[in-house]
């Protein structure tokens, strides 16, 4: 296993996006404009006050506004820029103010107060009466996002997309969706379906480069996301998911520039911390990493997510008591969490504890159990502890997963010498030296042909380890002491 734990990355989930559109076939009331339950739907459903005032706009509205009216809005997060729009749509209607439902206001306020379980029955309730309604589909979609249950919410979008298939919004979701699955070939479909209702929509601009980024495709993805940020320069989220794709791209330095100004327009933005702390770590800035990961841990004290992270590169920084006490109370609160086993064991390894060191590393195997490196790893341990038959097992398996690791070869080697099978052991060594033909493999495979009595052989692998390290006293030690040896037997 690498001495670097592997990272967790934080996947953002579904946000609001806006732009301005095209007319579309919009759900409404009467005379195709935009009735109350459709508009607080889409609001609880994270489409921007923005966008929705700019479809307002298009389309009119179907029922007569007034502070009344705003005031429930505002309580179930409509921004300014829609209620100002609505007071535009009041003074053409008229004086008269309607309300909305209150089952569909309260539900809508459950959201806004991020109440997901609560919020979830209400708008099932709501949909038993209206099953028919594009808006409180997609809104229930967005709850079930975010409670991660995502076959539930494809469900609701794709019913949503039946009901209402001219809303961009909509197939800019199940473009997420689809890219969420893996299905990057409908996850494009579905952006740029999304473009083609609205060819200047952010979110399908976003969710179009995050399935570009996924297939491989980094230009393009970033250009999407370019396209994204010229209609919403302010947005955190696109910065963020731009330091993302520059991270996955390799650009290191782009991608903290990214995190750095999503960090800057949203303060508060835990996953921008974490991911700025993992770009950081790459770059071997442990302290400035350290720094992010502390200050993602304040705004987002129950993510493990950031606590793995923090220990890693305490690990990686070398401070063992500090990892020592991250993972321990990561797994104390957490104990199914997956991520860490390796640098713990690490950890303990450095202190000369061996026995919680292999603990560690076979959970790690018992998390992974198809990781060559894991139980590479925990071969070495058990080799160090002179469990030499248990390492032989593990740096089997390594061997069998990975056959092109030096490493477990060299390893297993030595874990067949241990136990005097010195054939097996001679395989394992000329199969590292195929791998890797580096002084030290050469001289381990002279030591294994000493053992097998096979001087000459010995001899000569110890001249080139010689040559390919003349600064090496060792081999030079080594190949005199067996040139007395073989003087002495030739007599």
């Amino acid at each position: 296993m690498n001495t670097r734990c592997r990272a967790v990355v934080v996947p953002l989930l579904l946000i609001a996006a806006l732009a301005s559109a095209p007319a579309q076939e919009i759900d409404r009331g009467s005379n195709g404009a935009i009735d109350c339950t459709h508009l607080v739907g889409w609001v609880a459903g994270g489409i921007s006050s923005r966008r929705l005032a700019h479809l307002v706009e298009q389309h009119g509205i179907a029922f007569v506004p007034g502070e009344p009216l705003a005031r429930q809005l505002q309580s179930v997060g409509a921004e300014p820029v829609l209620l100002t729009r609505l007071r535009k749509e009041h003074a053409a209607l008229g004086t008269s103010t309607t309300l909305c439902p209150a089952a569909v206001i309260s539900a809508a306020a459950l959201v806004h107060q991020k109440r997901y379980e609560a919020a979830q029955p209400a708008f099932r309730d709501l949909l038993r009466e209206d099953q028919n309604n594009a808006a409180l589909h997609f809104a229930s979609g967005s709850i079930f996002i975010h409670q991660n249950a995502w076959d539930d919410a494809l469900e609701e979008f794709s019913q949503a997309a039946r009901l209402l298939p001219g809303l961009a919004e909509t197939h800019s979701r199940l473009s997420y969706l689809f890219y969420h699955s893996g299905d990057v070939d409908n996850a494009l479909a579905e952006a740029r379906t999304a473009l083609s209702l609205d060819p200047g929509n952010p979110e399908a601009y976003k969710f179009l480069g995050l399935a570009l980024a996924d297939s491989g495709q980094y230009e393009a993805a970033l250009h999407a996301l370019s396209e994204a940020l010229a209609s919403e320069p302010d947005d955190a989220e696109i910065y963020y998911d731009l330091g993302s794709t520059l991270r996955d791209k390799g650009d290191l330095p782009g991608a903290v520039s990214a995190y750095r100004r999503a960090i800057q327009l949203n303060p508060n933005y835990w996953q921008a911390h974490n991911n700025l702390g993992l770009s950081l770590q790459d770059e071997h800035k442990l302290d400035e990493a350290i720094f992010e990961y502390r200050t993602a841990e304040k705004i987002a004290p129950n993510e493990p997510a950031i606590r793995s992270n923090l220990g890693a590169s305490y690990c990686e920084k070398e401070d063992y008591n500090a990892a020592v006490s991250e993972f321990t109370e990561l797994f104390r609160q957490y104990p199914d969490w997956q991520s860490g086993h390796g640098c713990l064991a690490k950890a303990f390894m450095s202190k000369g504890d061996y026995s919680s060191a292999i603990s560690e590393l076979r959970l790690a195997v018992v998390h992974n159990p198809t990781g060559a490196a894991e139980h590479r790893v925990l071969g070495q341990a058990l080799l160090l502890t002179h469990d030499d038959a248990a390492a032989a097992r593990e740096l089997e398996i390594a061997v069998a997963l990975n056959p092109d690791s030096a490493p477990a070869h060299h390893y297993l080697a030595v874990a067949w010498s241990n136990i005097h099978k010195y054939d097996l052991a001679l395989k394992e060594n000329r199969e590292a030296l195929r791998l890797d033909p580096s002084a030290d493999n050469h001289y381990y495979l002279a030591i294994c042909l000493i053992k097998l009595g096979r001087n000459d052989e010995a001899l000569a692998e110890l001249d080139t380890a010689a040559r390919i390290d003349p600064g090496q006293s060792l081999y030079r030690a080594r190949k005199e002491e067996l040139q007395k040896l073989m003087r002495v037997e030739s007599r």
